[in-house]
């Protein structure tokens, strides 16, 4: 019986693969929201701003 070994970046991909994936989705995620923070943070500013002047 041979124990047939697997090439070294089939062994690469299966131990990192998954998580450099998730990582990268989770920064997606992360990166639109942050966008949306931001356009909140503005609109707020807007408020004050304006509530200021009366």
């Amino acid at each position: 019986m041979t124990v047939v070994e697997m090439p070294q970046w089939i062994m690469i991909l299966g131990n990192f693969g998954f998580p450099i994936a998730i990582t990268i989705y989770l920064f997606i995620r992360f990166e639109r929201k942050l966008e949306k923070l931001e356009n909140v943070i503005l609109q707020l500013g807007e408020i004050i701003k304006e509530s200021r002047k009366d």
